[in-house]
């Protein structure tokens, strides 16, 4: 979850790793640090809390150095202090410095190890063991150390060391954690994401699990985990620099709430680009029988809004699971089952592990995913990329509706290979999923009157989410997005399950938010809120156009565009996200980096 990067060239290596930590803060912000390499040794500055406090600390300083790395921390082991910032080096050695994204599983038993060879720790991390057994191992040869030190290691980790002795030089590895190398004119970049360095070139290498990967200006050299030099494909990847800057806008989030139209229009447009229904990278799919949807947070919930579409459309079983419960069960995966990945980073670790258990027991893989250069769509059988573009807020909003629309589609092209909708039918449902960003613009412009709902609940202690059929889900994400980024205490739950505990939480300083978009549960849901009505709960519902009923039983109603009705969660979901943003602002939050969180997890 944290963000690496690494810089070798001819240009001062302050600015470039600072810079590239800005596009890498979404990845954690507890704290943030840089080392720089040159003659005279290792220059490390470290500074708690968000990237603007390392900045206040550097900026000033002249360091002439061209190499160096840099690193900004979602904290796992160790508390949120200076002491326990990457880059770390070998106690009270400085000739080795790294920075690590991860966890070394296997830590506390080289901790003691080292400890007894009279090494000293001077942090809490786990990641100080690998500058430890880097420093051990050198002997003149930065390459041999790290791979010596990697085959040290249990655990998921990605990381870059840096020593005193070979200034122009970065060396790394990586296990199940993202590391890639870029190449431009005279430097070079290791770091956790292309993002880092989009600015600066768009020339990159992957490098795979267990390969030492050796930077300098002149390029990159790629070695097996023992030591054997590896030919490397260079790719080119397609990028607007711009999608990284706010347009305008006050927050990522804001932003990214608002290129939701576009980036649903991408997704349908680029998947459906070989023919009406031929999804590119799909595959043959004719034979499935079962469909398991691993995934986690946002995902998750996008993954029970595609369920419905699945079994309704397509007559296909389909299970949702939460990729770190189900792959410690012992689950069974009878032939025809397709195992379904979704993480918009494509390096969830759970998920990723799903679908590695999945693969091993004979499954076929399918990933859906906004990152083609990912882990998941370099392991799976098969990938479906979302066209989400470049997400920087941490909470999830483009690319949760491109998911569930992604999804759609997959359901649809199931039911068409089972015969299960054909005909009119079929064009029709597909007009409906093409009118779809129409309808979100439409939302996102007409929803006048949160401003005043939001000020009237921004201080309420405890929110309540009620959905049936498809709306759970969408109060599943709502109430997420409210805990996220707002802080406030929320609970979303079956609408029908309320009598059975939770409504002796009610009272009437509750808001509850309901989702009652038009579906066969309409009436069973009208009848639920006149039973919180009656608890004396404040309502706030999210109903379709034309739907006056709602309003005897609804203290404030947002309006979406009618649609098909598995196909409402994409309009529906658009008032909660942005109710939950105006009470973060209200509140005085950041949005775009709410505490605690980091966008993409990459340890369990």
């Amino acid at each position: 979850m944290c963000g690496v990067i690494g810089y070798v060239g001819r240009r001062h290596a302050k600015e470039r790793l600072l810079k590239g930590l800005e596009r890498l803060e979404y990845r954690g912000y507890d704290s943030a640090g840089i080392c720089l390499v040159n003659g005279d040794g290792l220059t490390s500055v470290k500074a708690v809390g968000k990237l603007v406090n390392l900045k206040a600390k550097v900026n000033g300083h002249a360091y002439g150095a061209t190499t160096g790395i840099g690193h900004t921390r979602w904290a796992t082991h160790g508390r949120v202090t200076e002491q326990n910032a990457h880059p770390l080096s070998a106690g009270d050695h400085d000739e080795v410095a790294i920075v690590l994204n991860g966890i070394i599983e296997n830590h506390a038993e080289l901790r003691r190890r080292l400890t007894a060879d009279g090494e000293r720790f001077t942090s809490e991390t786990d990641a100080e063991v690998v500058a430890h057994l880097v420093r051990m191992f050198y002997d003149g040869c930065l390459v041999a150390a790290v791979r010596a030190a990697r085959a040290q290691l249990e655990g998921h980790y990605a990381f870059i060391a840096t020593h005193r002795d070979e200034p122009g030089l970065l060396v790394g590895s990586r296990h199940q954690c993202p590391l890639l190398a870029g190449m431009g004119d005279g430097e070079t970049f290791l770091a956790s994401s292309i993002t880092a360095f989009s600015g600066d070139t768009r020339r990159i290498k992957l490098i795979k699990d267990d390969e030492i990967v050796a930077i300098d200006a002149d390029g990159v050299r790629v070695y097996d985990a023992g030591g054997d030099s590896l030919e490397r494909d260079e790719i080119v990847v397609p990028w607007d620099d711009e999608v990284a800057e706010k347009g305008g806008y006050e927050s990522y989030m804001l932003k990214e709430m608002h290129e939701q139209p576009a980036a649903i229009s991408a997704t349908i447009a680029r998947n459906l680009q070989d023919g009406p229904l031929d999804l590119a990278g799909l595959g043959d799919v004719s034979d499935v029988r079962r469909l398991v949807v691993l995934a986690c947070g946002t995902a998750y919930h996008a993954g029970l809004v595609g369920r419905y579409a699945i079994e309704q459309w397509a007559g296909i079983p389909c299970d949702v699971e939460v990729a770190s419960e189900w792959r410690y069960r012992d689950p069974r995966l009878e032939p025809g089952t397709l195992v379904v990945g979704v993480s918009q980073s494509g390096e969830t670790a759970d998920t990723l592990a799903g679908l590695r258990l999945a693969r091993e027991r004979g499954a076929r893989t399918l990933g859906i995913t906004n990152s083609p250069s990912s882990q998941i769509s370099r392991e799976v059988d098969a990938v479906l990329h979302t066209h989400a573009g470049l997400e920087m807020g941490v909470a999830a909003t483009k690319t949760f509706t491109t998911q569930v629309v992604l999804l759609q589609l997959l359901a649809l092209r199931l039911a068409e290979l089972k015969g299960a909708i054909t005909g009119p039918e079929l064009e029709h449902l597909l007009g409906e999923i093409r009118g779809l960003p129409t309808k979100v613009l439409s939302t996102l412009e007409s929803q006048h009157g949160l401003d005043d709902i939001a000020e009237r609940h921004a201080e309420k202690p405890y929110f309540f989410f009620l959905g049936r059929h498809v709306g759970l889900p969408v109060c599943l994400e709502g109430a997420l997005k409210l805990k996220e980024i707002a802080y406030i205490p929320t609970e979303a739950y079956a609408a029908g399950e309320m009598k059975h505990g939770p409504i002796a939480l009610l009272d009437d300083e509750t808001p509850v938010v309901c989702v009652a978009t038009r579906s066969h549960v309409s009436d069973k849901l009208l009848s639920n809120v006149q039973e919180v009505r009656a608890r004396g709960a404040q309502v706030i519902a999210v109903a379709t156009e034309g739907d006056e009923e709602i309003e005897e039983v609804a203290e404030d109603v947002l309006y979406v565009p009618r649609t098909h009705p598995l196909l409402q969660p994409v309009v529906a979901v658009i008032p909660l996200q942005l109710l939950a943003y105006r009470i973060a602002r209200l509140r005085g939050l950041d949005a775009d980096q709410p505490r605690n969180l980091a966008k993409t997890v990459t340890v369990e």
